[in-house]
């Protein structure tokens, strides 16, 4: 570790990265210096708002949320090292991928922030991907914009710009319309080859009839792409100002190129090399696998997206994974207050997960669904979180917290049967990273468990995304004449601590069993979807 006067000189001399990530239930900002140690942090809760039936999140909300992150975090700079934090090397924005962003020609949003969660473009996914012969989720943004004209929606004639969350916050700061390979990759498909949209896809899409009708043709709709290491402009004073309302931060700093959350995810856990791989839990879950082969066939439950670089990655992406959870944790955090008990939220997690060790390999016979959203890979349109039993369960609160872990990674595991069963793809590791890894070994077991594979977690595993592109903005100030990947092994992590755990046989076939259970139970939570309407 470096001693205060070594930091405070590397944020003198703008020898630092600021990362910010716009997550799904957090924005987060940490500074970096040089050799990757973070120096200063700061974040804001935020959360989804279910607007007219479609998740969003108001733009306000977006710069409160970046200019509170920031504010923390210069605060912190001023209390640590006794300095104004006016400079910064360079700049990298990440957030949640896939969603629709539509501006006019004079920057004006067109209608409300679509995010990746709304289940509402079935009809535009599967003709895409009919078309294209290539698998187009329903969160990327090409299916909302094609459901739009399929909707005959008033916006898009008026149409001029669409892009992503970190896409619009970077041109925001830059006044360049950009985004990284990896965020773009989740707008429209990539070629590998080119490194840039499809150029034959994008043709056919334009020919359709329904398409061909508008004056816009679809390539000057998207944003430009580039890859890790180059530069997507520069911090402009409107930039500084929407960063640092107090003035203090000078504009200028090299802007990386924006990526997802998978990227930075994939950063964040060296998994950018071919046969790596790596899952990330939160909100949603997502599990990525760098290729080293193509696939056999599309799969409507598989995207194909890319690393910060440019390499074709297998991605199964989950709308649900731990708002169950911590909405459970917090009945119980209420019953404690209740009885006088005070628990920091850790502690609570910690007690309740330790519970979970108890519990039957198979959960008791009880079945939960964690859906509070629809779920693409069951065919769920309209979640609703529930807890189901038969009479002679074994309903215990050691059962009740196993299967609200086994009920988290469910989606994810079906999906990577797809990869690992089907697909027969090989990964020499899987790491994993997400805030239900804060508490030890327990949730790291059971997703062992659930996928049948080891799982490390690394040391940075519950803070991962917001250092990981910081670190594509230091790769994009200084590549040091290296390929991400070699980067990534020969500087970031060169003394990475890292812990591996291995499935338990008997935990396996418990898991397996609770999925048979889980799929038993699913045209339950598909009636409820149907019939529970939402107020």
């Amino acid at each position: 570790m470096m001693d205060q006067q070594a930091i405070i000189e590397k944020i003198i001399n703008q020898k630092t990265a600021l990362g910010i990530e716009l997550g799904s239930t957090r924005i987060k900002a940490v500074l970096v210096t040089d050799d990757f140690q973070t120096v200063a942090s700061g974040d804001y809760i935020w959360e989804n708002e279910l607007d007219h039936n479609i998740w969003t999140y108001p733009l306000t909300k977006v710069w409160d949320g970046i200019q509170t992150s920031y504010a923390k975090l210069a605060a912190e700079v001023q209390n640590h090292y006794h300095i104004k934090l006016t400079n910064i090397g360079s700049i990298g924005i990440s957030a949640m991928m896939h969603g629709y962003l539509a501006f006019d020609k004079d920057g004006e949003l067109l209608v409300p922030f679509r995010t990746w969660r709304n289940n509402m473009t079935g009809e535009a996914a599967k003709k895409l991907t009919e078309l294209f012969q290539f698998n187009i989720p329903e969160r990327w943004s090409i299916a909302h914009l094609y459901q739009a004209i399929l909707n005959h929606e008033e916006h898009v004639k008026e149409l001029a710009f669409f892009t992503t969350l970190s896409g619009y916050v970077t041109w925001q700061l830059t006044g360049e319309k950009t985004t990284g390979i990896g965020d773009a990759s989740g707008i429209f498909p990539i070629d590998e080859a080119t490194h840039n949209y499809n150029q034959a896809m994008l043709q056919q899409f334009q020919e359709l009839p329904e398409v061909a009708t508008f004056d816009w043709e679809i390539s000057s709709l998207l944003p430009k792409v580039r890859l890790a290491g180059q530069s997507a402009g520069h911090l402009n004073e409107a930039g500084a100002h929407l960063i640092d309302p107090s003035g203090q931060l000078e504009s200028g700093s090299l802007v990386a190129p924006s990526e997802g959350d998978a990227g930075t995810g994939m950063v964040a856990t060296n998994a950018v090399r071919k046969r790596t791989g790596n899952i990330s839990v939160g909100t949603s879950a997502f599990s990525m696998v760098v290729l080293d082969q193509e696939m056999n066939q599309v799969h409507r439950d598989i995207d194909m997206v890319t690393t910060p670089d440019g390499v074709a990655v297998a991605m199964v992406h989950t709308n649900n994974c731990s708002s169950d959870i911590n909405a459970w944790v917090e009945l119980f955090n209420q019953f404690a207050r209740a009885i006088g008990v005070t628990l920091k939220p850790q502690e609570l997690y910690e007690k309740l997960f330790d519970a979970s060790l108890r519990g039957e390999i198979d959960g008791g016979g009880l079945v939960n669904f964690a859906y509070l959203s629809g779920e693409n890979i069951t065919r769920v349109q309209e979640g609703r979180p529930m807890l189901v039993r038969k009479p002679d369960s074994h309903l215990t609160l050691a059962n009740l917290f196993k299967v609200q872990l086994y009920s988290a990674f469910a989606p994810l595991k079906i999906g990577m049967d797809i990869l690992l069963r089907e697909e027969h793809i090989k990964t020499d590791v899987l790491i994993a990273q997400g805030g239900l890894f804060k508490t030890p070994v327990v949730a790291q077991q059971v997703l062992a468990d659930a996928l049948n594979t080891p799982i490390t977690v690394m040391s940075n595993a519950s803070e991962g995304g917001a250092w990981g592109m910081a670190v594509l903005a230091l790769y994009a100030l200084n590549q040091r004449n290296k390929d991400l990947a070699d980067y990534l092994d020969q500087e970031v992590f060169v003394k990475a601590e890292s812990y591996t755990l291995c499935p338990e046989p008997e935990s396996v076939r418990g898991y397996e069993k609770f999925i048979d259970h889980y799929k038993e139970a699913m045209p339950a939570e598909l009636a409820a979807g149907q019939v529970m309407e939402l107020n």
